[in-house]
């Protein structure tokens, strides 16, 4: 079954892309923007809208089918991609348009590898890969009369799924009213907290502990009988910016926080940044070694220098961490967000599907796929800052899609 036509359409991301190392410079926020002059190249800006470029495959019977390119908010950043510019990618378009009309969008993976050969020796920029990869899954669940997850289940020769993912959340800068709201929704993963800045993480790390503690406090207060999420915070590095590059002072000041909220699961997203994938791998590894043996309650999650299926790998297999933010515009092809979720139960490390706020609702609901077909540990809410229709996006799909994997089951017995 051929494609036999292509569409591109420019659009947006939800949120903003950030000019991180800009702000860990400690630039002032002056309300929604930062002042200053941005660092990383390809910002002209610390804080520009996301862009996003949608890829349509018009197939046989005329259906078409879309995918979205983009970056992560925090492009160029912790051995990232530049940041996505539609205009300066045009000239490979046309490569990659010439290539779908020459592949059978009925076979997934095949037709995955085809169109992501190298490019003059070098990978194609990761953002086409995430965006052609899901119009491609799409077709082929068009094809198939499939779900997108049917697809993935099939072509990983994976059985069909039986468990929710649990939904994780993120507040931006607005933390209180959207922890209040993330309690009142009955989210399983908050709040994020979106430390990002040493204001906020606070001078021996005595702001960040003070919004653990209260974050805790305010699900008791508010949240349903029984309700009792993971508290997950990202604090950027500033662990390591604060306490030094040092796995037994970081891992001390971890078991610390965690001892504030006991009975609660702590996930503690990017403590520190080495400056390197092997020194992260390296550190990373000590730390989660410290904490394991010390019985604490808190669990690392890697996000910075593991951003491609293969450094993935290196993490999973060397135990450097507890769980992998599978952050699925740096891994390129949604194919490969798959393959890394099952690297990571192969290496008995955690997959967390996650992501940017800087997607749109076609690539988070790909994702939500991906995510259930895998039967990841947890999954990103995503796009945008605010909780509710990142929530309602993802959430949504995945009880439509358990739904229908629920009358696929049924039908299947009846016949049976």
């Amino acid at each position: 079954m051929q494609i036999k036509d292509v569409l591109l359409a420019p659009g947006n991301g939800a949120f903003f892309y950030d000019d991180q190392v800009a702000i860990k410079a400690g630039v002032p926020q002056d309300r929604f923007i930062y002042r200053g002059e941005p660092v990383t190249p390809g910002f002209k800006a610390i804080r520009v809208p996301a862009s996003s470029l949608s890829v349509g495959l018009v197939l046989a019977d005329d259906k078409v089918v879309w995918g979205d390119m983009m970056s992560v908010q925090y492009s160029g950043a912790g051995g990232r991609d530049p940041l996505f510019d539609a205009a300066h990618i045009s000239n490979l378009t046309s490569q990659i348009v010439t290539r779908l009309l020459d592949v059978d969008a009925f076979r997934y993976l095949d037709a995955c590898a085809k169109v992501f050969e190298p490019f003059e020796h070098k990978r194609l920029p990761l953002a086409i890969e995430y965006g052609v990869s899901q119009a491609l899954l799409r077709a082929a669940a068009h094809l198939h009369r499939k779900m997108m997850a049917e697809i993935i289940c099939s072509e990983f020769d994976l059985p069909l799924p039986t468990r929710r993912v649990p939904i994780y959340c993120q507040s931006g800068d607005a933390r209180e009213i959207n922890v209040d709201k993330m309690i009142l929704k009955g989210v399983d993963v908050l709040p994020h907290g979106l430390i990002n800045s040493r204001q906020k993480f606070g001078v021996h790390g005595h702001t960040f502990m003070e919004f653990v503690k209260w974050a805790a406090a305010r699900t008791r207060e508010i949240g349903r009988p029984g309700y009792h999420p993971v508290l997950h915070f990202d604090v950027y590095g500033w662990i390591g910016l604060e306490m030094g590059l040092e796995p037994q002072r970081i891992a001390d000041f971890i078991c610390k926080v965690a001892d504030t909220v006991p009975g609660f699961t702590l996930n503690i997203e990017s403590p520190a940044d080495f400056g390197s994938t092997q020194a992260q791998i390296e550190n990373y590894a000590q730390i989660v070694s410290i904490l394991d043996n010390r019985g604490s309650n808190a669990r690392i999650v890697v996000d910075e220098r593991c951003n491609t299926l293969e450094d993935i790998r290196l993490f999973a297999e060397a135990k450097a961490t507890h769980l992998v933010q599978i952050k699925t515009p740096d891994v390129g092809s949604i194919a490969d967000t798959a393959r890394a979720v099952l690297l990571c139960k192969a290496n008995k490390v955690g997959a967390y599907v996650g992501g940017s706020c800087t997607e749109t609702d076609l690539s988070a609901q790909a994702s939500v796929h991906v995510s259930v077909a895998t039967q990841a540990d947890m999954m990103l809410a995503k796009p945008g800052m605010g909780v509710d229709e990142a929530f309602s996006i993802v959430g949504n799909e995945q009880n439509r899609l358990l739904a229908m994997i629920d009358h696929r089951r049924a039908q299947n017995e009846n016949v049976g």
